[in-house]
C-alpha cells in the first residue's frame, strides 16, 4: 500500500476508526491510524465539509453531538430513495443498506446501489444524474453550521480543516469568503491539493491559505477503490507551506490509534 500514516475521516461518524486500527494491528501493518472525522455543515446553501484530525473518538460529548448528524443522514437517505422511487427506481434504499453492511448509509452507498441495478454505469454518473445538487433525487440536508463543527472538533481535542475547497461549485469570490469566515471562526487548516487538481487551482488555494494564515493539509478524499481516486498519491505540497502535522509526534500522540 506504501502508506504509513492514514487518517480515518468518515462522514459524521468515528465508528470506523477502531475497526481500521484493529485490522492494521492483526495484519501486522506498520500503519499509524489518525483518529478523524468529516463533519457535514451548511453555509449559504452550500454543503461544506470540515475535517477533524486527532479527535478523541471516545469523548462522550462528541459522540452525543454526532448522533444528531447521523439521524439527519438516515432521514436524508430515506428521502433520496423516495425521490428515486418516484423516478421509477424501486428498492434502492434496501440495497444501499445492504451495501453499507452496518455502516452509516450515505449517498455513496446509494450511488453504488444505482450501479448494481444497472441504472447508472458508474458512481459519478449517479451523482451527475440523480444525487448531485439540483438533480432529480437531491435532498437538501439540515446540517450544523461551520462554527459548530469547529467547536465540536476543538472540544474533542482535534484540529479543524476545511476539506477539499477546490471541489465546491462556487466562484473564486465566494471561495475567498468561505475560507476567510472559516479562519475567523477559529479553523486551523485547509486542504490545498488533492489528486488530479489543476496547477492553477493549486496555486489559488495556496494563495488563499496564506492570506488567511492557515496551515496546509492534503487529502485523497478516498471513499472506496476506483479509477478516479488513488489513496495517498499526488499530494505533494510546497516546502513554503506549514503542514497541519508539522508539530505532531506520532510516536507519543494520544490521538494516534495504535
Amino acid at each position: 500500500m506504501q502508506v504509513d500514516v492514514l487518517a480515518i475521516t468518515d462522514h459524521d461518524t468515528v465508528a470506523g476508526i477502531g475497526i481500521a486500527s484493529e485490522y492494521a494491528k492483526n495484519s501486522n501493518m506498520k500503519l499509524s491510524i489518525i483518529a478523524g472525522i468529516e463533519l457535514s455543515t451548511s453555509w449559504h446553501g452550500f454543503d461544506i465539509h470540515i475535517v477533524g484530525l486527532r479527535v478523541n473518538k471516545d469523548d462522550p460529548v462528541f459522540l452525543q453531538r454526532l448522533e444528531g448528524q447521523l439521524a439527519e443522514r438516515d432521514k436524508r437517505a430515506e428521502r433520496i430513495c423516495q425521490k428515486l422511487a418516484k423516478c421509477g427506481h424501486e428498492g434502492i434504499y434496501d440495497l444501499a443498506l445492504e451495501i453499507a453492511d452496518g455502516a452509516q448509509i450515505s449517498r455513496n452507498h446509494i450511488a453504488r446501489a444505482l450501479v448494481q441495478k444497472s441504472i447508472c454505469t458508474h458512481a459519478q454518473q449517479a451523482f451527475s444524474t440523480y444525487l448531485g445538487k439540483n438533480k432529480r433525487a437531491h435532498v437538501t440536508p439540515k446540517w450544523i453550521s461551520i462554527q459548530e463543527a469547529i467547536e465540536w472538533i476543538h472540544d474533542a481535542g482535534g484540529q479543524a480543516v476545511l476539506a477539499h475547497p477546490g471541489h465546491y461549485d462556487m466562484t473564486t469570490k465566494w471561495l475567498r469568503r468561505l475560507v476567510s469566515e472559516f479562519a475567523e471562526l477559529g479553523g486551523d487548516a485547509m486542504e490545498i491539493t488533492h489528486p488530479n487538481m489543476a496547477a492553477d487551482k493549486k496555486k489559488l488555494l495556496q494563495e488563499i491559505m496564506s492570506d488567511n494564515a492557515l496551515l496546509a493539509s492534503v487529502g485523497s478524499d478516498f471513499h472506496f477503490p476506483s479509477r478516479f481516486t488513488e489513496l495517498g498519491r499526488r499530494l505533494d505540497i510546497p516546502l513554503s507551506c506549514t503542514p497541519v502535522w508539522h508539530n505532531w509526534n506520532l510516536a507519543t500522540s494520544k490521538e494516534v490509534v495504535q
